[in-house]
């Protein structure tokens, strides 16, 4: 069996070679040999959340694995046969799930039966995509080359107390009725909503989170000087006390709805950081992906680079080149023959994927 060795320091140096490492090993049937495993981070090394992932990757395949223990940075898995099923897997702490099943759905598309996966953990973390992105954005962007599932939260888990549960249904990839991801073309308009959660936290704040954004308007930072291009009014916010979670919690998500793709740009709330502080950085995220004219934002993008691979092809526009979308394109390419042409443009890139 062919290996791939990996340098997890290379890149952005973080978890996601891993679980990209993993998904790969697992759709290609090559063995995984990986080092300096988030070399880049404060704490280096295998912490929970990837532990689960190197099990999620060797339980749906039947394979074998060493190094798995907490603050290991070398790491042998060996995929075997991919097998659909009922998994479920606990994480153990307010680890996000959602990575967790994003590591296992590329091998799921490909077995020769329906999957049910159930993951405990975190459902609503800062750095990495909170459930509703997960719902909204990620799962309808692949439907659109025939991998289709759906989701399901069945228990808040806010970062750090996790506690969380969600579930998702994975069906066999439909190959002949499959087509390139395409999501080039900017939506021509968006509608705007906001979702203000707080769990276990007094109602003020969600209040003045959300006067804040009634106060607020969308503007384009141009040359230094503030420029109104679009007045873009947020008059659609919905509070939502969530009462099923361990611990307190608190995030902004404001919602871009177009013609045939969700966005949603999130800001985490926690101890000591002003709710001022809270609203301007998901305003900011939305400011500059409107700014960019791109059609998907720079989080979704690097999680499609594995299924334009499996679908042969595709192209997107997104509004930054990141460091994770340029890790992840350097990665894929260590396990799969495949061509990625980066075109950057005036205030966006394209991305555009052949075999």
């Amino acid at each position: 069996m062919e290996t791939v060795s990996i340098d997890g320091s290379f890149g952005e140096g973080g978890g996601q070679i891993l679980r990209t490492s993993l998904a790969l090993a697992c759709i290609t049937g090559k063995a995984l040999h990986i080092e300096n495993i988030r070399a880049n981070r404060r704490n280096p090394g295998l912490a929970k959340q990837h532990i689960s992932c190197v099990y999620a990757a060797r339980d749906v395949t039947d394979g074998t694995c060493s190094g798995i223990e907490l603050g290991s940075q070398v790491l042998n898995f060996q995929p075997g046969k991919i097998t659909g099923g009922n998994f479920s897997f606990d994480i153990g702490s307010a680890g996000s799930a959602s990575l967790v099943t994003q590591t296992i759905m590329p091998p799921l598309f490909l077995a020769d039966k329906s999957s049910t996966v159930a993951v405990l953990g975190g459902t609503h973390n800062p750095m990495s995509p909170p459930y509703n992105f997960f719902e909204r954005t990620f799962l309808p962007a692949i439907a659109q080359s025939g991998f289709n599932a759906r989701c399901r939260l069945l228990k808040y888990g806010f970062f750090p107390a996790g506690g969380g549960k969600l579930k998702i249904d994975v069906q066999p990839w439909d190959k002949e009725s499959s087509s390139a991801i395409d999501f080039c073309q900017p939506a021509e308009k968006f509608e705007i909503s906001v979702i203000i959660y707080t769990a276990r936290l007094p109602s003020h704040i969600a209040d003045r989170q959300r006067g804040l954004l009634l106060k607020s308007a969308l503007a384009f930072t141009d040359a230094g000087k503030m420029r109104l291009v679009q007045p873009l009014k947020f008059e659609d916010i919905e509070l939502v006390d969530v009462t099923d979670s361990d611990g307190p919690g608190n995030c902004v998500m404001i919602l871009l709805s177009g013609q045939t793709q969700k966005t949603i740009f999130t800001a985490f709330g926690e101890k000591g950081k002003p709710s001022e502080k809270v609203i301007r950085e998901a305003v900011n995220l939305t400011t500059e992906f409107l700014k960019s004219g791109a059609a998907i934002d720079h989080f979704l993008a690097d999680q499609l680079l594995i299924y334009m691979t499996m679908a042969v092809a595709g192209s997107f526009t997104t509004d930054k080149l990141s460091s994770h979308l340029q890790t992840n394109i350097e990665i894929i390419k260590k396990f799969i023959p495949v061509d990625f042409q980066v075109e950057q443009r005036e205030n966006c890139c394209r991305i555009c994927c052949k075999r």
